[in-house]
């Protein structure tokens, strides 16, 4: 009978929904039933994450009072690098002060020549500008000067062309030649070997071959380093680090009257470190042999004499 009764109440509800308002009522009946049943799990449930989460605040508390400790140990050597630091930068302030010369120019306008990365300064031959003369910003090498007037100054960029200039990895000292593609935002390194240790990320510093551009400053960063077993070189690319097309303010430099300073004439109270980092900041590249051969041979006169031997 009651089978009989379940079965005709359940086609009744699946044809009719004729004990909704009754499934309703019953369901308000057994929600207390329902919470009693459910109520040891969800206190021991609740007791375990009380428990759970003042165990994890202890943790991160013991893991945060380690690391504000490891953090004022960091600090007390932090002070004695920043002293360092400080009587570092004195002395390279000091090495310019000697002889480096520093101008700071504005840009006048842009050569609108997609094949011709060139800008003009606002400065000129009154103001000491030679044609070679290196080019900087506040991020790397942008080029150099090619031409110099009275007042104004024409200057073509490292991604120009027919642009060439010796760099080196700064991670092993390995030295090639970044030419310009023509494209504001990419370098070419050619004459790469297929075997060399190059990889992408490497950054890219002038090696001061050839005097014009004085060593150690940024140029690129590698961006991709393809090897092909066929040819002879790989496929190097590289990213300029300087702000091509968008400086607004350009430096000048002149490398070739940079005075070194002898280790002899540093205070007895200095490091042992600061006379090699003199030594970097200050080397007069124009005494180095020019050792550019074979791919620089070919680049164009007036955008890259250094790359020529």
């Amino acid at each position: 009978m009651f089978v009989a009764l379940s079965t005709v109440l359940m086609v009744m509800d699946h044809k009719y929904k004729s004990l909704e308002s009754l499934r309703g009522g019953l369901s308000v009946i057994v929600y207390p039933i329902q919470l009693l049943v459910e109520l040891p799990g969800a206190v021991s449930d609740w007791f375990g994450e009380s428990l759970s989460t003042r165990r994890l605040l202890q943790e991160e508390n013991d893991s945060l009072r380690t690391q504000q400790f490891m953090q004022k140990a960091q600090l007390l050597k932090l002070a004695a690098l920043e002293a360092e630091n400080i009587r570092l930068r004195e002395l390279l302030d000091s090495s310019f002060e000697v002889g480096e010369k520093r101008l700071i120019a504005e840009l006048m306008s842009v050569n609108l020549d997609p094949y011709k990365h060139q800008i003009v300064i606002n400065k000129g031959e009154l103001d000491d500008i030679y044609p070679g003369q290196p080019l900087l910003d506040a991020k790397g090498v942008m080029g150099q000067i090619v031409h110099a007037g009275p007042y104004t100054s024409t200057a073509v960029l490292i991604t120009d062309p027919s642009h060439a200039i010796p760099v080196q990895i700064n991670r092993n000292g390995l030295r090639s030649i970044a030419l310009g593609s023509g494209a504001i935002n990419r370098l070419e390194l050619p004459y790469i070997p297929n075997n060399a240790d190059i990889q992408p990320g490497d950054l890219l510093i002038t090696s001061g071959l050839g005097g014009r551009f004085p060593p150690g400053y940024p140029v690129a960063v590698v961006d991709t380093v393809q090897h092909d077993p066929g040819r002879t070189f790989s496929q190097v690319a590289a990213t300029p680090l300087a702000h091509l097309n968008r400086s607004r303010e350009v430096l000048l430099v002149w490398p070739g009257d940079t005075t070194v300073l002898e280790p002899t004439t540093l205070a007895p109270a200095e490091p042992a470190a600061p006379p090699d980092a003199d030594a970097g900041a200050g080397a007069t590249p124009a005494t180095e042999p020019e050792t550019d051969t074979g791919p620089a041979a070919g680049t164009p006169e007036p955008a890259s004499p250094e790359g020529t031997p």
